[in-house]
């Protein structure tokens, strides 16, 4: 096992000018499961794939251990990558494939079985041994593409959105069967992903990227509860975090009809008149002031209801969503105002997009 270190390292595509990773600077400890998450065109997959060696480095380095990884070959760096499309030899079957990668080291034929089967062991695929990759189902498939990483005992685990193939409920259950073993194995681990739910609940630590460029890194209860820009914020949580610029008035922002309190400290760092003022779902409560909002569809999900409506702000709609009782809640076209302690919102710099509380 060993830990891995991103020394701001940047990847800039052949005709480019826009770095697709741009100085990444982060540091993997041994054993560590994290995620790296963002939208699509973040440049997550270029940083796994420099990791890798599948991509040139154009700038800064990549470490594994203590050793410098930046220009040696993928076969030399003791990594195995889990995939998106599973990458199985549909002539081989599952033993077969998850040995193939030790037949070619050279490893004997009685210690690739045992590997083989202690993996399989692992993975609940005993019974499929003798199969062919056609005759399995897709949560089974991505099963036997971890078991030919594990046979490998790599130092570091890579894997590239692994479960976007399946469905739903067998994402879930495969993401826990994922982060389980990890925590079992303890090999250090770089999960790619653009679901912030999948990144929320495997990681021990999450990486957030935009345009290349990597905007936070913590525990995903850091990241949620104090996110460290307008993306952040706006991006980690699901139904994602309400964002609505107020405008800065004696004691604090100008909330419909009442005041929410904000500290004189915290506003004096605003480079405006107004603030971006940040709210979950679940800090919204329905009152007899603050601010106007009119409901257009609420959502009843069983154990949670959701009410989805707007506010007019400077003769703007700006859509809001609030999490409320299942059983007990405002309809379809009613006419409501919320409320929000000020413990239980994020002010953001509008201009800059950065925290100031």
């Amino acid at each position: 096992m060993a830990s891995v270190k991103f020394d701001n390292s940047t990847r800039v595509y052949p005709g480019g000018t826009t770095p697709a990773v741009d100085q990444l600077d982060l540091e993997i400890a041994d054993g560590e499961f994290l995620v790296l998450v963002g939208p699509s065109g973040c440049g997550k997959s270029t940083s796994l794939r420099m990791l890798a060696g599948l991509e040139e480095v154009n700038d800064g380095a990549i470490y594994i251990g203590d050793r410098d990884v930046t220009d040696v070959a993928p076969k030399d760096r003791d990594i195995a990558m889990v995939f998106q499309n599973y990458a199985l030899y549909p002539h081989m079957s599952v033993a077969e494939n998850m040995g193939f990668a030790l037949k070619i080291a050279g490893v004997a034929k009685e210690e690739r079985a045992e590997r083989v089967l202690e993996a399989a062991k692992l993975l609940d695929l005993e019974d499929y041994l003798s199969r062919k990759p056609k005759a399995l189902s897709g949560g089974q498939r991505q099963r036997v593409a971890m078991g030919r990483a594990i046979v490998r005992k790599p130092q570091v685990f890579l894997m590239d959105e692994p479960l976007s193939n399946l469905d739903a409920k067998l994402r879930v259950q495969t993401r826990t069967q994922i982060a389980s073993l990890q925590k079992r194995l303890g090999v250090t681990t770089v999960y790619v992903t653009h679901d912030q739910v999948e990144a929320m609940t495997m990681g021990d630590r999450v990486a957030v990227l935009k345009d290349g460029l990597l905007q936070q890194v913590a525990s995903p209860r850091e990241l949620y509860d104090r996110p460290a820009n307008v993306f952040v914020a706006g991006f980690i949580g699901s139904p994602a975090m309400n964002l609505m610029q107020l405008p800065i008035v004696e004691g604090g922002v100008q909330f419909g009809d009442v005041v929410l309190p904000v500290g004189r400290d915290v506003l004096d760092k605003a480079s405006g008149p107004k603030v971006t003022v940040g709210i979950r779902p679940e800090k919204f409560e329905v009152s007899e002031h603050g601010l106007p909002a009119t409901i257009d569809l609420v959502e009843e999900l069983g154990s949670d209801g959701f009410l989805y409506g707007r506010s007019q702000m400077e003769g703007a709609d700006v859509n809001l969503i609030i999490r409320t009782d299942p059983h007990d809640h405002p309809l379809a076209g009613d006419q409501i105002h919320l409320r929000s302690t000020a413990e239980e919102v994020h002010i953001f710099d509008t201009e800059s997009g950065e925290r100031l509380n």
